[in-house]
């Protein structure tokens, strides 16, 4: 997204002092400043308990006439005192001064103080005209009734290419068979999402009405709606659905008809996320589920509506403390910053202080031993991405297009970790874009639309983490947050190759710039099983190793069959091939079957893109096997491998993806 999120510029407590005017797109908010103290109590003028206000005269004490209020910054979450004091959201202090009295005056009176550590001017930025497009659907397009994806009813799905792409011209000129996610065999066989799993959209509002959401929508069951009441004691009122940080109200704006800058944009994020599938209504969601209420839920962190921004730090404070396990973040800082330190001397360091505090929070989910924020990298062309993603341990994601090729506005290089779909309306105005919810004034099915940019590569990316998330649950796995990042991070296919051979001009610059690659749903999937998986080309006999299952020594063992379901058979198009025999080394099984192993490699003929597994069984120690009548011999191995198909040659001279 091109809008900028609030935030607030540093003085030099930290270094580089930072005017409060900073640029023509940040606005002062009320005389207001930020301060950390050194430790929570380090002054008992006014770095008090929560519970005890500080007088107006021992506010004035510390910081002077003109002083109106010094309250402490972020929430206090019951339970949870010694990990905000773990990370310094207990010595956050918002300071209010006088209307008419010198803030920068103020800011050093603050930041002379011993007792303060940092001093940050709040900041507000406003939002300057969006870098993506918008264009309404059809309310059916004309796919309808033709696709039974998983056998879900819903019938925009074909247009969804960034989910399950058929390399129909229609998503743009070289649109390319897999330039996908590839969900469609997670979905059919493993996963469509779990409804303990919440991610939280720190964006525009969802709307938690929309038809296609409302079914997957968090809901604060502890608070009591319209009431006025803090029932649940954390710090908020009436936040059933969520919380609106720009207008401090537990009610969710998602659109404001008659504001600049409402687009929107958190409920296209959110129906990419988890749009309800299988509810015969628009579009799916990557962790919607299967149309029983089981799918993942969306909480709505607000900080933008209309042209006004609210505090992003205190959203994913608000995340963390009710039960987010993602928070999807598709806002970053148009500003070009050459270092995490340097970020945090300009801009100060309550958000990261959050981010920090949300990913060391144990969520609801029984995974992880904390949580996962995911951000954009920006839509303008930098070759770096923009902060908070680009800091070194959070992950920040690019986008591609249906041709599997960098989207055109997508920022790349030093910070980007991963690539998603986020489309490209230059390949097609409307297609090639991404398809998912919006908000309309009616519900009569023009609640869709498209939208392009890193905005909305980031919620793919959300989406598929909260499936893995879903399937680690279902299966008893548990990470650290860092090896979950790592799998993550470790579950992509190749973009490189097809930006190396690619004819078409202008692609060069993002050669090793797009992350790991692109992100991948089934390998995640895999990798969260310890399944290794290879690649393999539509269309072609073919050898694959096995030295990733096997190890190095996969050459020189005895292998006894590969049995392959035949759900792998169907989902890659298996052809039957004619297996041939060797005295030391025979193929597996023989005569004429889908696939057989010699030499360490694996032999297959697929010719359809998609995804399955199959099971290698090798002899662990010589050439047969031991035990009964049969003399001492090796033990059977049963290994099981992924295979994941792509197209070979992506079409119109753009290169392969092998």
């Amino acid at each position: 997204m091109a809008a900028l999120c609030a935030c607030w510029a540093c003085t030099d407590k930290l270094s580089e002092a930072e005017p409060a005017q900073e640029s023509a797109d940040q606005e002062q908010i009320s005389q207001k400043i930020l301060f950390k103290g050194e430790t929570a109590v380090s002054n008992q003028a006014f770095l008090v308990k929560f519970a005890v206000k500080p007088t107006q005269e021992q506010v004035e004490t510390l910081l002077g006439n003109g002083t109106v209020s010094v309250q402490p910054y972020f929430p206090h979450m019951p339970g949870k005192e010694a990990l905000e004091a773990q990370f310094g959201l207990d010595r956050w202090y918002e300071v209010t001064v006088e209307e008419g009295a010198s803030l920068d005056a103020k800011v050093l009176e603050a930041a002379a103080l011993k007792q303060v550590s940092v001093v940050q001017y709040k900041l507000q930025y406003s939002i300057p005209e969006n870098e993506f497009m918008t264009v309404p659907a059809q309310e059916y397009p004309d796919t309808k009734g033709t696709l039974s994806f998983n056998n879900f009813s819903d019938p925009m799905i074909g247009d969804q290419w960034h989910y399950i792409n058929t390399g129909n011209e229609k998503y743009g000129t070289g649109a390319v068979k897999g330039a996908d996610v590839n969900v469609k065999d997670v979905w059919a066989r493993l996963i469509c999402g779990d409804e303990s799993i919440v991610i939280a959209v720190v964006d525009k509002g969802v709307k938690n009405t929309h038809p296609d959401l409302k079914d997957n929508i968090w809901i604060n069951a502890d608070e009591i709606p319209g009431n006025g009441i803090d029932d649940d004691h954390n710090g908020y009122i009436d936040d059933v659905y969520g919380y609106n940080f720009v207008s401090k109200t537990g009610f969710i704006d998602w659109v404001k008809p008659d504001s600049y800058g409402d687009s929107s944009h958190g409920t296209h994020c959110a129906g990419t996320i988890a749009a309800v599938n299988n509810n015969g209504r628009g579009v799916a969601g990557l962790a919607g589920g299967t149309g029983k209420k089981d799918g993942c839920k969306i909480m709505s962190c607000q900080i933008f509506e209309g042209t006004a921004g609210g505090d992003a730090a205190k959203a994913i404070k608000y995340a963390a403390d009710n039960g987010a396990s993602i928070i999807s973040c598709s806002f970053g800082y148009d500003s070009s910053i050459s270092s995490d330190n340097a970020f945090i001397k300009r801009f100060g360091s309550a958000e990261i202080d959050a981010i920090r505090y949300f990913e060391n929070t144990k969520g609801n989910n029984t995974v992880l031993d904390g949580n996962i924020a995911i951000f954009a990298a920006g839509n303008e062309q930098h070759d770096f991405a923009h902060y908070p993603g680009a800091f070194v341990d959070i992950i920040s994601v690019s986008a591609f297009a249906a041709n599997y090729m960098p989207a055109y506005y997508t920022n790349y290089g030093p910070g980007c970790n991963i690539a998603a779909p986020g489309g490209d309306m230059k390949l097609n105005y409307q297609y090639g874009g991404v398809l998912s919810t919006v908000c309309s004034e009616t519900e009569n099915g023009n609640d869709y639309g498209y939208m392009q940019g890193t905005s909305m590569a980031c919620p793919h990316v959300s989406g598929v983490v909260a499936l893995a998330l879903s399937y680690a649950k279902q299966i008893g796995k548990k990470f650290t947050v860092n090896e979950f990042k790592q799998l993550i991070l470790a579950s992509t296919d190749d973009i490189d190759q097809r930006i190396a051979n690619t004819t078409l001009d202008g692609y060069a610059k993002y050669y090793h710039q797009m992350g790991t690659g692109a992100i991948d749903a089934w390998r995640l999937m895999m990798n969260i099983e310890g399944i290794p998986s290879s690649t393999a080309a539509v269309g072609k006999k073919q050898w694959i190793s096995l030295e990733s299952a096997l190890g190095s020594s996969s050459v020189s063992l005895s292998y006894l069959d590969v049995v392959i379901p035949q759900a792998t058979i169907d989902a890659l198009g298996l052809q039957k091939i004619q297996g041939t025999s060797d005295s030391k080394y025979p193929a597996t099984p023989a005569g004429e079957c889908y696939g057989y192993v010699q030499f360490g490699r694996l032999y297959i003929h697929p010719t359809k893109v998609g995804s399955g597994t199959m099971t290698i069984k090798v002899i662990g120690g010589g050439d047969h096997l031991g035990g009964g009548d049969n003399p001492p011999g090796g033990m059977e191995i049963d290994r099981k491998i992924s295979v994941i198909a792509r197209e070979a040659d992506g079409g119109n001279g753009t290169g392969g993806w092998l």
